[in-house]
């Protein structure tokens, strides 16, 4: 234990067996494919995991044969395995998609970011999401190098 800093306990699994992180992300091994990005899905915490179909749906129908992994509990989409495009990661009370080259799409995604070239976009509980412009987004960053993670 560090000095000064109280020992916390640590995170126990719901019900479902799955640890949530702070915010409520689910805590899913490191893994490649379309499994492990849908047992990520299915463990959204509530409105958040059809947010997430409806994200994973939309990018496998812009980019057909879209690479999918999860990687430090969030699911990211690329066009090889390791070359990523887009990804995302429950808040606590939104869905934040990262666009890794997002500073070059048009329109840029409205969300900033400390890094140059990525940009965000939010998706809160009652937000209607622009289902043309996502899937604009995802086709324009398709045929962008993506980001090696």
């Amino acid at each position: 234990m560090s000095e000064g800093k109280p020992e916390r306990p640590p995170l126990q699994p719901g019900p479902d067996g799955i640890v949530r992180l702070s915010g409520g992300n689910p805590q899913i091994a490191k893994g490649y494919g379309n499994e492990v990005v849908q047992k990520y899905i299915a463990a959204m915490p509530g409105w958040q995991s059809e947010v997430g179909r409806k994200l994973d749906a939309i990018i496998e129908k812009t980019v057909p044969g879209i690479h999918k992994a999860v990687k430090w509990n969030t699911p990211f989409y690329g066009l090889e395995q390791g070359i990523y495009i887009v990804s995302y990661h429950c808040m606590t009370k939104y869905v934040k998609v990262a666009f890794h080259n997002g500073a070059q799409l048009r329109p840029m995604p409205p969300g900033t970011s400390k890094q140059a070239e990525v940009r965000y976009l939010d998706i809160y509980e009652n937000d209607i999401l622009d289902e043309d412009q996502f899937a604009d987004w995802v086709r324009q960053a398709s045929k962008l190098p993506g980001e090696k993670l």
